[in-house]
């Protein structure tokens, strides 16, 4: 690996880890950036997932308080993530690297897309879950 190698890897990780602090999504710097290097797109993809472990870990650890009570959550996500997590592991064993190469692109602009959505669909859920505002009891608005 050559010293100019080293040094993009090494920046993307710090990018990416920034950026997972903030909002999540740095794969979606270091994941490319393996792949601009050579790396192929196989590899790049099990590296890439081997380096959120400790970022996953350590977040768990951070955010242990706000995650209590979450049991019931957990098991109802946890179940699709982990078939979809075996599925895709055992699709990108399976399949020719080839393929896994050609739905890259499409499955980081979907990635990019998301990211950019999230805002707006977050804003949309909340405001579908919350209770409405109840006036019963009051006056109404001031009068001017």
């Amino acid at each position: 690996m050559s010293a100019s190698t080293a040094v993009a890897i090494f920046a993307a990780g710090l990018a990416a880890g920034t950026i997972n602090t903030i909002v999540g999504s740095g794969s979606l710097i270091t994941f490319p950036t393996l792949l601009a290097v050579g790396y192929p797109a196989v590899t790049a993809n099990v590296t890439n997932t081997v380096g959120l472990v400790p970022g996953v870990v350590s977040g768990s650890v951070g955010y242990r308080r706000e995650l209590s009570g979450q049991r019931q959550r957990l098991v109802v996500l946890g179940v699709p993530a982990v078939a979809g997590g075996l599925t895709g592991g055992v699709l990108l064993l399976v399949l020719p690297g080839a393929v896994f190469r050609t739905i890259v692109p499409v499955l980081i602009l979907v990635a990019c897309g998301l990211v950019l959505a999230q805002p707006e669909l977050s804003r949309r859920l909340a405001a579908r879950s919350s209770p409405p505002v109840s006036t019963a009891g009051t006056s109404g608005p001031p009068r001017a």
